[in-house]
């Protein structure tokens, strides 16, 4: 039987890095806003001797979302890890001057779309599959209130989904990935020593391995 992999948010980043490493024993649905970045992370995939899908499409469309989740369903009957590293990162601000429209990005992505993604995806995952959910604990710092808050909210409902299912499955995994050299790192500590920060790819092996 194929193993299937399904990662929200592929085209940079962990994403792409676990896309990578999972592409080895699962085909891997790589799900993304950017076409051009997927294309990119399925040149890897391919020279490397393996498979993807391409899904470029938004997760905040939740018909687009139910859709594509009908069609692994189709095409393949399930999927036996998801691993959501989709983020939306808004701009440091203080509180009381943040961009409403970076506000309601935030909650449409790290809140909502997880909401809506849960209840569709899970079916698919059974009771044997598995889901990663990546914590950042940025809750609380200053600047970081739309991403900090929303981040926040996203893995209290994945603790919730993890509680639930600690008896009959699938198992959920929450874990916390290191400082890693990524454009959403440089965005919150611009100059940062990036040769100081994990490489993607060996991250993506720690944090799989967790999964055992």
């Amino acid at each position: 039987m194929t193993q299937i992999a399904l990662i929200t948010g592929a085209s940079r980043g962990l994403g792409a890095a676990l896309a990578l490493e999972l592409a080895a024993s699962h085909h891997v649905v790589a799900v993304a806003r950017t076409t051009g970045a997927l294309e990119e992370l399925d040149d890897r995939i391919q020279a490397a001797g393996h498979s993807a899908t391409l899904a470029p499409m938004d997760i905040t469309n939740g018909d687009a979302m139910r859709q594509l989740c009908r069609s692994i369903h189709d095409r393949w009957g399930r999927v036996h890890i998801w691993a959501h590293t989709a983020v939306h990162a808004a701009p440091l601000s203080p509180a009381m001057h943040m961009d409403v429209r970076d506000w309601d990005k935030s909650v449409a992505t790290n809140v909502t779309a997880t909401g809506h993604l849960i209840p569709f995806i899970a079916p698919l995952l059974g009771a044997d599959g598995q889901a990663m959910f990546f914590e950042d604990f940025k809750a609380g710092e200053k600047f970081a209130g739309a991403y900090g808050a929303t981040k926040a909210a996203q893995i209290a409902l994945a603790r919730s989904w993890q509680a639930e299912t600690a008896k009959h499955g699938p198992k959920v995994h929450i874990v916390s990935p290191g400082p890693m050299a990524t454009a959403t790192r440089a965005r919150f500590y611009p100059g940062e020593d990036r040769d100081a920060l994990a490489n993607a790819q060996d991250e993506a092996r720690r944090l799989l391995a967790l999964m055992g």
